[in-house]
């Protein structure tokens, strides 16, 4: 399978998992790059269906936060 369809329906599902719930979006990516606590009141907000296999830029972002930050 050619990666550019699977890049352009990871960027969809990214960008619109942003514009829909930024609040959620940006504390999971942060949550699961364990830049932020470990707290029930923020755990919350953690979406853990964004964290699904076909999300990969969701998963390099985090994985990439977790390397440089």
């Amino acid at each position: 399978m050619p990666l550019m369809p699977l890049m352009v329906r990871s960027l969809v599902r990214l960008l619109s998992a942003l514009v829909s719930q930024p609040t959620a979006s940006v504390t999971t990516l942060l949550y699961y790059s364990n830049l932020l606590p470990r707290n029930l009141n923020l755990e919350r907000l953690v979406r853990r269906e964004l964290l699904d296999g076909e999300n990969h830029l969701f998963h390099f972002l985090i994985n990439f936060l977790r390397c440089f930050w």
